[in-house]
């Protein structure tokens, strides 16, 4: 979350310049993150997308996901992630939009207080 409160879709930077999403403690380099990047604040290119139609307990049914791709000053950054629409095409320029939830809390065999149900999907721009 940024400091006015808005959420964030933070990827980590690395000393050789990557950049991964979701961020992780080692970078590529073997070398811990410098920085971080809000992807929320760019648009991708969708790469690839499915529709799955056996979805898990709580999951919107059918449920499009996408592999999309962001160029963060000439770095590529990938993301999957649920789209918005079933309208989506390979090359469609998408922004990532906060949703309070991507699934049911109550559906499934874990308990709801156990995790985070919110996170971020795909609009076609």
């Amino acid at each position: 979350m940024s400091e006015d409160g808005e959420r964030t879709m933070e990827a980590y930077r690395y000393p050789d310049g990557s950049i991964t999403y979701p961020g992780h403690p080692i970078g590529p380099d073997g070398e811990e993150p410098v920085g971080t990047v809000d992807l929320s604040e760019h648009t991708a290119e969708v790469v690839t997308w499915t529709t799955s139609t056996a979805t898990p307990p709580g999951v919107r049914e059918p449920n499009s996901l996408a592999i999309v791709e962001f160029d963060v000053e000439g770095e590529p950054v990938r993301a999957i992630g649920q789209l918005t629409t079933a309208d989506a095409e390979i090359g469609d320029e998408v922004r990532p939009v906060y949703a309070e939830e991507l699934r049911e809390p109550g559906a499934g065999i874990r308990e709801p207080d156990s995790q985070e149900w919110d996170g971020f999907r795909f609009e076609p721009i």
